[in-house]
């Protein structure tokens, strides 16, 4: 049996939603424990309480899971648009579970996206402190030279708002566009487009190609793929192939090694005298 441990992270490992979201859904009186409707997410659970939300059973947390994401443009990162606009949760194959997305992508960016079922893989991910660099196809307006893009490199200050410095590499020139890659390990709101704006370049095409080890590759838009659990413990540390919580691998400590001490003559054991 499971130790107890907050509602609002069970319904996170169950993928219905974030943490933050789950504790609105609690705030609104959505969300009951065996019966009866809570108010505050100050609630420990265990795997036999019955809980529910906006009247639905929430199955038991399956295990950690990861898929590959290609996002065509014109859909929302969101599970509900409050303009109404189609949604990637609206445009996903059949027989997917509830998932939630890593991080974002933008109305008219397009490429790898990150679904998971829990949402403590999901923070994981998310956070700064992992520093994974997510790399872009970029098509800008105009005739870049490297000498523009040395402050991507640098580093920017828009309206007051730093940006850390980003890889930028000038592929090629089509045209009157021209084909950039980018890195950056921030992915702050509109990064990419706020900065090249700076520095007089229009983006008009901008695709993730890879989100620290994983790649897009040949997956078409629209198409989702899963990451096998024999690669989720390998490039995250998880033991995702046990069901429950995303828990992080401990390197199995050696013991430490002893130098020998030589024994005194006196302490030797004596031999037995020959026959």
């Amino acid at each position: 049996m499971s130790d107890p441990e907050r509602i609002a992270k069970r319904l996170s490992r169950a993928g219905i939603a974030s943490r933050r979201e789950a504790e609105r859904m609690i705030a609104e009186g959505r969300v009951t424990v065996n019966g009866k409707i809570i108010d505050s997410p100050a609630l420990n659970v265990t795997e036999r309480d019955q809980i529910t939300v906006d009247g639905k059973p929430v199955a038991e947390a399956e295990r950690p899971r990861l898929w590959l994401y290609h996002k065509p443009t014109g859909l929302v990162t969101t599970a509900k648009d409050e303009k109404g606009r189609e949604t990637v949760f609206d445009k996903l194959p059949d027989g997917m579970p509830r998932v939630m997305s890593v991080g974002r992508l933008d109305l008219n960016s397009e490429g790898l996206l990150l679904l998971t079922n829990d949402g403590g893989l999901k923070r994981k991910l998310e956070l700064p402190a992992t520093g994974w660099l997510r790399k872009y196809r970029v098509r800008v307006k105009g005739t870049p030279t490297d000498a523009m893009l040395a402050p991507l490199r640098q580093g920017l200050v828009i309206e007051g708002e730093r940006f850390q410095g980003m890889e930028a590499t000038l592929d090629r020139q089509q045209g009157a566009n021209a084909w950039l890659t980018i890195g950056l390990r921030e992915g702050k709101n509109r990064e990419i487009r706020r900065a090249m704006a700076e520095i007089g370049l229009e983006v008009n095409r901008l695709i993730r190609i890879s989100y620290g080890p994983f790649r897009l590759g040949t997956l078409k838009p629209g198409e989702v793929e899963e990451i096998k659990p024999r690669v989720l413990r390998d490039q995250l540390g998880l033991e995702a192939a046990v069901e429950g919580h995303a828990v992080a691998k401990d390197k199995p400590k050696r013991p430490p090694i002893r130098k020998k001490t030589p024994l005194k003559p006196q302490d030797r054991p004596s031999r037995p005298p020959r026959r």
